[in-house]
């Protein structure tokens, strides 16, 4: 599609006090009109669920969900089936690297893939 993709998920309401680039994926999901991905979330202090980290941890962690609804269209560009084990021997699929979007289209991508999110509603995280 070649749009400038110049706005960041910092930008979106409904994802303030989450930071992304660290954050776990868990699973992605896609439903009619709706993408999903389930996170192990790094929770910045701009949210109203912010801790401080547990001394053993450099963050504060929430499991939930970033969910895209009224989605009309989903596009893989690239799709791995790489996962990847922690010291505990949990199970993800790495981080979302990136998150940008520009007039409906978001463009996420990690060491999963990367997709294309056509959707006339913002994401918004919920927590489990």
């Amino acid at each position: 599609m070649g749009l400038a993709m110049n706005k960041d998920y910092s930008q979106l309401k409904g994802l303030k006090g989450l930071y992304l680039e660290d954050s776990y994926v868990l699973s992605i999901s896609e439903a009619p009109g709706q993408f999903t991905f389930a996170l192990d979330a790094v929770l910045t202090p701009e949210s109203a669920r912010y801790k401080p980290p547990k001394p053993d941890e450099q963050y504060c962690y929430a499991l939930g969900r970033l969910v895209f609804s009224e989605v009309t269209a989903v596009k893989w560009i690239s799709r791995s089936a790489q996962q990847y084990t922690d010291a505990a021997g949990d199970v993800d699929l790495g981080n979302i690297d990136n998150l940008s979007f520009e007039q409906g289209l978001y463009v996420a991508e990690g060491d999963w893939g990367q997709v294309e999110i056509l959707s006339s509603a913002d994401p918004e995280f919920l927590f489990d």
